[in-house]
């Protein structure tokens, strides 16, 4: 098996294995990488199952659908839901809430793994280096109904440990619910965004910063160039390609909020604000019945990412970037 997947198909195949071009056959090339496309399988058998069959499930957004009808018995309406998607009173909220949301998250949250990547290479002790890096990760593997419960017991308005000494920084005064506060939804959720995903996003940027060659880094000490000279001509060069690529990848979900985060956050008091297209399909489509109407959301917001992911990828050559595709 070992023998299979490191052998070079173009040079180990025999003479009778390649058609008329000179190139390996189909067939030869499934006999012997055999072993790496039956790994193949479970990741189809995924995207198969609980990504390409739920797409026939969109049919009712066209549809008044009725559960006890199914999908070929539910009357066809056509762009009913879509209509008062757009012209309804919650669109212009909906819409300001989560891409002010995704603006936020851009900001501060997807530069942060790059930073953090940045800071972790320049430590020289290996030592300190591997604790700092799981130390980060930690949160990661943490759900995010333990992450809220952290954060309900440090902002809490009674027993908060942060806001409790917020309080008295303030010199005493009536006290801030900052659960409850609308204003204080989107700095909590960046918090949370920030200490839960930065450490585990410094993977991949620290895999690019690896590969860098270090060569390049003694030719720029050699030419005179400091530590920052350094970062910004080698260090900065070598990781972009990856960094346009997670950018491109982030782009189509900017209209994806973390359903789990935003729900466990969500109340009465800051819901103005805190509502979303995601926390709003679940209103209205499992706990209101609204199923077409939902599905139409859900439409709306993947063509919506299609789009982003392709203007990214156009910015990105536009630009000079070698882009996704």
């Amino acid at each position: 098996m070992a023998t299979d997947l490191a052998s070079p198909v173009t040079e180990a195949a025999p003479k009778n294995n390649r058609d008329g071009s000179g190139r390996v056959s189909v067939r030869a090339a499934l006999t012997r990488y055999r072993w790496l496309y039956v790994m193949l399988i479970p990741g189809l058998a995924y995207f198969a199952i609980f990504r390409y069959l739920p797409l026939y499930g969109l049919t009712i957004a066209f549809q008044d659908f009725v559960p006890f009808l199914g999908y070929s018995g539910s009357p066809w309406v056509g762009l009913k839901h879509f209509e008062a998607l757009f012209t309804g009173p919650d669109f212009a909220r909906l819409l300001f809430n989560t891409l002010f949301l995704a603006l936020l998250t851009a900001i501060f949250v997807f530069p942060a793994p790059i930073i953090l990547a940045l800071l972790l290479n320049e430590l020289r002790v290996s030592v300190y280096k591997r604790y700092v890096q799981s130390l980060i990760y930690i949160p990661h593997f943490l759900s995010w109904t333990i992450v809220f419960s952290l954060t309900y017991l440090l902002f809490a308005v009674d027993f908060g440990v942060i806001a409790g000494w917020i309080h008295s920084l303030t010199g005493g005064g009536p006290k801030v619910d900052y659960m409850a506060q609308p204003e204080w939804f989107r700095p909590l959720v960046i918090l949370q965004l920030l200490w839960k995903t930065s450490g585990w996003g410094t993977i991949i940027y620290l895999a690019a910063l690896a590969s860098v060659d270090t060569q390049l880094y003694e030719a720029a000490r050699m030419d005179g160039a400091g530590r920052f000279r350094q970062f910004w001509h080698v260090t900065l060069p070598a990781i972009r390609p990856t960094i346009v690529v997670m950018a491109i990848l982030t782009s189509g979900n900017l209209l994806d909020q973390s359903f789990e985060q935003i729900w466990l956050l969500t109340n009465s008091l800051n819901r103005s604000t805190a509502e979303v297209f995601d926390t709003f399909v679940y209103y209205v489509g499992i706990a209101g019945g609204g199923y077409s109407y939902a599905t139409a959301v859900g439409l709306f917001k993947g063509i919506a990412g299609v789009i982003l992911i392709f203007g990214a990828n156009w910015l990105a050559k536009r630009m000079g970037q070698r882009g996704l595709f």
